[in-house]
C-alpha cells in the first residue's frame, strides 16, 4: 500500500471519529456499550468521599486522593456490570493525567479490580518511572497466575498532561500516548473471554496499600485511573467493546481531550448567590503578583502575574509568562522604527532568543568580506554583536539540541580555496559568541531546516544546483549523540530548490520542499513528504511557479500552507507579458480528502517569502514582493484574516528588493524585520496597536 493511501486510511478513520469492534469473538454485554465513568462512581452525588479533595493546578481541576482509606475509594463492580458478572473481553481504558513524580524502582498502581477477601488483582494498571504495566488474571491459561503486559519507554513524570489509551483484544494490547504512534504488544496468553467479577470491587490505586498520599492529574478524556505519589486525578473511564482512539484523537490538543469527567471537575464553579458557599470547594496553590513584570523562573512556575497597566493575566511556565487573559490588541498601523545598516545586501534574516542572554538577529549577507553579521537587541534597537565570514550567505537557522545552541548558515558560493560547504556554529557560553562547530559539503545551499522526530534531531539542507545542473539531491542529516555530529540520513531529489518547511499535524511529521527551476521551466511540482517507517516518503505534489518559500500556519483547528511563487518561465512556451506578476497560493488541509487543497490565490510580484503572525485575536500574512518586472521598489503587503473572505490586503509597505520577513516580540511591543537583497539596508517596523 502506498504511503498516501496508508495515511488516507489512518486519518480518515481518525477524522470521522468512528469506533470499531475489536476481534471477532462474541461476548454477552454485561453493560451498555457506552463509556463507563469509573471515577464518577467513587464520587457521591452531593458531596466528596472522605479522603478526597478537589485541587486546581494550572486552570484544571482534579481529585487528590488519600490512599490511607482504600475502601472509601472503591465501589462494587456490579454497579457497572449490570446484566452479568463478567468483565468485557474487548475494551479500552483511557487516562488523562499529570504526574509530578514517580518513586524510583517502585510500581504505583493506577487502579485495581479485586475479588472480595482475595489478595489477587483481577485487572490492574500500574506504572514505573519509564514503563507501564497492565495486569490481568487468567485461570484458564496460566493456572491461576497473573499475566503482566509491559510497555517500555513510557515516561509520565514530566509535569505535563498525558492521555493514555489502552486497547485490549485477545492477545493484542495497544497503548497510545497523546495520540502518537501506538505501541503494540502481542502476548501468548490472551485476555480471558470469561473473567468473573462476582463480588469484586474497583479501587483507585492499590487496595493493599495502607499509607501515603498520592495525586494524579487526569485531564479531559479518561478511562483508566492512575495512582501516583504526587499529582491530581481527573478522569477514569472504561469503554467496552471498542478501541477508543478514534473517538479521542480528534481535537488538535490531544493531551486534554475529554470523554467523561465527574461534574465537579468540569467547568469552573459559579459565583455563589449571596452568602452561599460552593457546593464543591476547591483549593489552589497559586499566587498572583501585581505590578511590573516579575521574574519567571522554576521558583515561580504555576504562579500568576496580573499586569495592571495592560489589564492582562499571565501564567509562569518556568521560563516565560504565558498570556491567560488580557485585553486583546488590534493592529492599527505600521511605522518605521529602525534602519538597520548591514554589511551588504541581505538574502535572509533569522531572529532568535538565547535564554538569559538576549534577543538576536542574524543577517545572511551577499559579500565576503566582510561576511554576515549578528546583531543584539540592546536598549530597544539592534546593534552589531558579532561578524562571521560567509560566502554569499542565503539564510541562517537557529536551533537547539538539549542544552547545546547552534546557528547554521547556508553558503551559496565557494570559499577562497575553491571549497564549497556550509557551516554549523555553536554558541560558546564562555566566550559569549558563536564558534565554528561542523562543516558540511553543500551545493549552492539556499536553506536549512531543523526539526525533531520521535526525540531525534535532524537538519535538512536545500541544495540549489551543482554547476549548471539544478536537478540534484538535497540532504537530510541526523544528529549522532555518540559523535556529536550530523550524519547523512536521507537524500531527496530536488530541482533548483529554495526552501524546506517542516511541520506536524497530530502525530504525523511532514517536510515540504519548494522546487524553483528544473533547467528549462519554473512551472514544476513542489513536493510534501511524510515521515513513515523511519524516512520521508512522498505524500503530495503541488504545481508551483518558481516556488521560493513555504509557510505553514494554524488558525483555530484549521491548517494552512502558503507558497510564494517567484516567476513564471518556460523555455518551450511563449513569454508571458510579465514573468513576475503571478499568483501565490494558500492551501488548506482537507482531512476527508487527505490532502492540501487550494484555498485562495493572491496576486504577488516575484514573491520570495511569507511570514505569519498574530496581534491579539487577529491573524496576518505578510508577503515579500521583490520585483514587479520593472523596478525593485515595490510594495510588500500585510493581509488580514477575514474568515469567510480569506485573507484581505490591509497594509501596503514600501520595500526595496524585499527578500525575507521576520516577526518578533519584546516587552515593548511587536515588530517586523525585513531584509533587502538590493541594498545594504534592512528595516525594523513597529506594529502600532489600539
Amino acid at each position: 500500500m502506498s504511503a498516501p493511501l496508508l495515511l488516507w486510511v489512518i486519518l480518515l478513520h481518525w477524522a470521522t471519529g468512528g469506533g470499531f469492534v475489536l476481534g471477532g469473538r462474541t461476548w454477552q454485554h454485561c453493560t451498555d456499550l457506552r463509556p463507563l465513568d469509573i471515577l464518577s462512581e467513587v464520587v457521591p452525588a452531593d458531596r466528596l468521599a472522605r479522603g478526597m479533595r478537589v485541587f486546581q493546578v494550572q486552570g484544571v481541576r482534579g481529585f487528590q486522593l488519600a490512599a490511607s482509606r482504600p475502601h472509601a475509594l472503591g465501589f462494587p463492580a456490579s454497579r457497572l456490570f449490570i446484566h452479568c458478572d463478567r468483565f468485557p473481553e474487548e475494551f479500552s481504558i483511557i487516562v488523562t493525567l499529570r504526574v509530578l513524580s514517580v518513586p524510583a524502582k517502585r510500581n504505583e498502581y493506577v487502579f485495581t479490580l479485586m475479588a472480595e477477601e482475595s489478595p489477587s488483582v483481577l485487572v490492574g494498571l500500574c506504572y514505573a518511572p519509564d514503563k507501564l504495566h497492565f495486569l490481568f488474571w487468567s485461570q484458564e491459561r496460566t493456572g491461576g497466575w497473573q499475566t503482566r503486559v509491559t510497555f517500555p519507554n513510557v515516561s509520565l513524570s514530566d509535569n505535563q498532561w498525558h492521555t493514555l489509551i489502552l486497547a485490549v483484544s485477545g492477545q493484542s494490547f495497544s497503548l497510545t500516548v497523546d495520540c502518537s504512534i501506538p505501541k503494540d504488544v502481542v502476548v501468548e496468553t490472551p485476555f480471558p473471554a470469561s473473567l468473573s467479577v462476582k463480588r469484586a470491587s474497583f479501587y483507585l490505586g492499590n487496595r493493599r496499600r495502607r499509607k501515603g498520599v498520592f495525586t494524579v492529574l487526569l485531564d479531559l478524556l479518561s478511562i483508566l485511573l492512575l495512582l501516583l505519589s504526587q499529582g491530581l486525578l481527573r478522569q477514569l473511564v472504561l469503554l467496552p467493546g471498542a478501541d477508543a482512539t478514534p473517538r479521542i484523537c480528534t481535537a488538535m490538543n490531544f493531551k486534554v481531550a475529554t470523554l467523561s469527567v465527574p461534574a465537579v471537575l468540569q467547568d469552573l464553579p459559579l459565583k455563589p448567590a449571596s452568602n452561599e458557599v460552593l457546593k464543591y470547594p476547591y483549593e489552589t496553590d497559586t499566587k498572583v503578583t501585581l505590578g511590573s513584570r516579575p521574574p519567571c523562573t522554576k521558583q515561580e512556575k504555576a504562579q500568576f502575574w496580573f499586569n495592571t497597566s495592560q489589564r492582562g493575566l499571565y501564567l509562569c511556565n518556568g521560563s516565560a509568562w504565558i498570556s491567560m487573559l488580557e485585553v486583546k490588541q488590534r493592529l492599527d498601523y505600521v511605522e518605521e522604527y529602525q534602519n538597520l545598516v548591514t554589511n551588504s545586501e541581505t538574502m535572509g534574516v533569522e531572529v532568535f532568543t538565547i535564554p538569559k542572554v538576549g534577543l538576536f538577529a542574524a543577517t545572511a549577507n551577499r559579500y565576503t568580506p566582510p561576511g554576515s553579521a549578528i546583531y543584539k537587541w540592546t536598549d530597544g534597537k539592534f546593534v552589531p554583536y558579532q561578524n562571521i565570514p560567509t560566502y554569499q550567505a542565503q539564510s541562517w537557522k537557529y536551533f537547539t539540541i538539549g542544552k547545546k545552541i547552534f546557528l547554521a548558515v547556508a553558503n551559496f558560493e565557494q570559499n577562497d580555496r575553491g571549497q564549497e560547504f556550509s557551516v554549523i556554529y555553536k554558541w560558546s557560553r564562555k566566550k559569549k559568541k558563536f564558534i565554528t562547530y561542523q562543516r558540511i559539503t553543500t551545493h549552492s545551499a539556499r536553506d536549512w531546516e531543523a526539526f525533531v522526530i520521535e526525540g531525534e534531531a535532524f537538519l535538512a539542507v536545500v541544495n540549489h544546483r551543482e554547476g549548471n545542473n539544478h536537478n540534484i539531491d538535497s540532504v537530510i542529516y541526523r544528529w549522532n549523540p555518540r559523535t556529536g555530529l550530523f550524519e547523512t540520513n536521507q537524500t531527496i531529489p530536488t530541482s533548483g530548490a529554495y526552501d524546506w518547511e517542516f511541520f506536524t499535524i497530530g502525530p504525523y511529521s511532514f517536510l515540504a520542499v519548494a522546487n524553483t527551476f528544473n533547467g528549462t521551466s519554473t512551472k514544476i511540482y513542489s513536493h510534501i513528504y511524510i515521515w513513515l517507517s523511519g524516512s520521508f516518503q512522498l505524500f503530495q505534489s503541488i504545481l508551483t511557479f518558481g516556488a521560493a518559500d513555504w509557510e505553514v500556519f494554524h488558525i483555530g483547528d484549521r491548517v494552512f500552507l502558503a507558497v510564494a511563487n517567484s516567476h513564471s518561465y518556460d523555455s518551450g512556451m511563449p513569454a508571458p507579458s510579465n514573468f513576475y506578476a503571478i499568483n501565490s497560493s494558500i492551501y488548506e488541509l482537507n482531512i476527508t480528502a487527505q490532502m492540501f487543497v487550494k484555498f485562495q490565490d493572491l496576486l504577488t510580484y516575484s514573491a520570495l517569502d511569507w511570514e505569519f503572525f498574530s496581534v491579539g485575536d487577529d491573524s496576518f500574512l505578510v508577503v515579500a514582493n521583490s520585483f514587479d518586472g520593472f523596478t525593485f521598489s515595490v510594495n510588500s503587503i500585510i493581509y488580514r484574516w477575514q474568515g469567510y473572505e480569506g485573507f484581505v490586503a490591509a497594509h501596503h509597505l514600501p520595500t526595496v528588493g524585499c527578500r525575507d520577513w521576520e516577526a518578533f516580540h519584546t516587552a515593548e511591543g511587536s515588530y517586523l524585520l525585513y531584509s533587502s537583497a538590493k541594498e545594504p539596508l534592512s528595516k525594523v517596523l513597529k506594529l502600532k496597536t489600539t
